[in-house]
């Protein structure tokens, strides 16, 4: 059993923040051990909150030599506990909410430096202000920060032309175990010597070492966007319909997302201020955008015209194109509500997955089927990014069931959807990450030597296991 660290130690991280920049009592410990979810509720003895690197390079060197645990803390917006401590209080807290700059832009290399610190929502403000693009875009963007994104290679609704996270850096500044500060942050696209060493901590949820800054692409700024809402009768015409805009659009498709008419109704429900432009009912919606960097390119006339196409065929069964950007908020705010609209009608069970884009029809259909058998008091919200086969396979539980018992229909139920994931050739965490809720599940799905190859790395570079334990593996 791990012990709690003695008063000297303490006392010590206190010194290298200095006073007012740690938190040591029960009122203000309470927001850093209890994850987004409340899924987990820790214990720690001390929230540490640096100014520099240099301060996490002291911590950590101080932890090290205590042999002490150390869990890095951004905005807490993760949904598998990868940044909570665990309940023996033999862990402390680094929050990095004090390591916040934006260091560099530089437009004309489409690049610019930020800390781990500095939310989304003020790195994508800062690109705009130098007429950039930072593509990553997430629903928590406004308390989300660049050093979990990173920890925890995160997507969201762009990743179909933009990639994940690790497509969008160019380099990193990390501390290790040890309190060493490897420093990676050139802001190059060719740089072909040696291993490629920064990959390793994108997506490794701070056990291998705490990521203090990122150099990070940059892009033009959209000055064409063309938004619709589709209405489709099945997954299947969602593919079909996603063949033809990337046809017809090319990288200008930038979103596909899928929405069943579940989704829509919860939302309209439960949210003030949404609606359903459609009028129809389709069982199935899609939010679609296209943008380009160029302002004549007509977007819209493009979309209108394939969207018309694909409904005399018959793939599409009603369609609203935005003809202002309210209108295009609209849409965004229908589809970006439904995590909110589902934690207001109750109680649900959630399934980051993904599978071959070719899959999502098959997931959807078979998924359906087990959660029929296997957990009748709950109904299907699968939605999420078709575009790049990433779904959010949720079930809510149906009105007048007993919560309870839904919720005991979870473990089952998930093990079900890992074992159709599996076979369809899916990952069972598209970019919510491993934390504490997945690392049992992982352990016993992943390549034994793939496994092993990642003990073998975590050994190498947290020999003592201080940085974020029990977390991945």
């Amino acid at each position: 059993m791990p012990r709690p660290p003695s008063l000297k130690t303490l006392n010590e991280l206190r010194a290298v923040v200095g006073a007012g920049h740690y938190a040591d009592s029960p009122t203000d410990i309470a927001p850093y051990i209890s994850d987004f979810r409340r899924l987990y509720h820790g214990a720690t003895p001390l929230v540490v909150f640096p100014q520099s690197t240099r301060e996490v390079a002291d911590i950590v060197s101080i932890c090290d030599r205590a042999d002490l645990a150390i869990v890095p803390h951004g905005g807490n917006t993760g949904y598998c506990g990868g940044a909570t401590p665990d309940e023996s209080g033999a862990q402390i807290v680094l929050s990095l909410k004090r390591i916040n700059r934006v260091r560099r832009i530089d437009p004309a290399n489409d690049s610019m430096i930020v800390e781990a610190g500095c939310t989304l929502a003020v790195a994508q403000a800062a690109a705009r202000e130098a007429n950039r693009l930072f593509p990553l875009s997430l629903g928590s963007e406004g308390t989300a920060q660049i050093g979990g994104n990173l920890s925890t290679n995160a997507g969201g609704t762009a990743v179909l032309r933009y990639g994940m996270m690790r497509d969008l850096v160019l380099g990193l500044e990390v501390v290790l175990a040890d309190g060493r500060v490897m420093s990676t942050l050139k802001s190059l696209r060719k740089d072909n010597t040696g291993y490629d060493v920064k990959s390793l901590f994108i997506g490794a949820e701070g056990t291998l070492g705490i990521i203090t800054a990122a150099s990070l692409k940059l892009f033009p700024q959209p000055s064409d966007t063309a938004t619709a809402l589709a209405g489709v009768a099945s997954p299947q015409r969602a593919l079909d319909l996603l063949g033809r805009l990337r046809t017809a659009a090319g990288a200008d498709l930038t979103t596909f997302e899928l929405i069943p008419r579940v989704a829509v109704e919860l939302t309209v429900r439960h949210i003030a201020g949404v609606a359903n432009p459609l009028d129809q009912g389709t069982p199935w919606y899609v939010l679609i955008e296209l943008t380009s960097p160029n302002p004549i390119e007509r977007l819209a006339n493009l979309l209108t015209a394939e969207l018309e196409r694909a409904a005399a065929d018959g793939v599409v069964e009603d369609a609203m194109l935005a003809n202002s950007i309210a209108q295009g908020l609209a849409m965004w705010k229908l589809r970006e509500s439904v995590p909110e609209a589902q934690r207001h009608h109750g109680a649900s069970l959630k399934h980051d997955i993904s599978v071959p884009i070719s899959s999502v029809p098959r997931l959807i259909e078979e998924g359906s089927a087990l959660v029929d058998r296997l957990a009748p008091e709950g109904e299907v919200v699968s939605y999420g990014h078709m575009g790049d086969g990433n779904l959010h396979f949720n079930v809510s539980q149906r009105p007048g069931t007993d919560a309870g018992a839904f919720l005991e229909r979870g473990a089952p139920l998930e093990h079900a959807i890992f074992d159709l994931v599996d076979r369809l050739g899916g990952s069972i965490s598209a970019e919510h990450g491993i934390g504490r809720l997945k690392k049992h599940e992982f352990a016993s799905r992943a390549d034994p030597v793939e496994l092993d190859v990642m003990h073998t790395v975590k050994r190498a570079l947290d020999p003592k296991g201080i940085l974020n334990p029990g977390k991945v593996l």
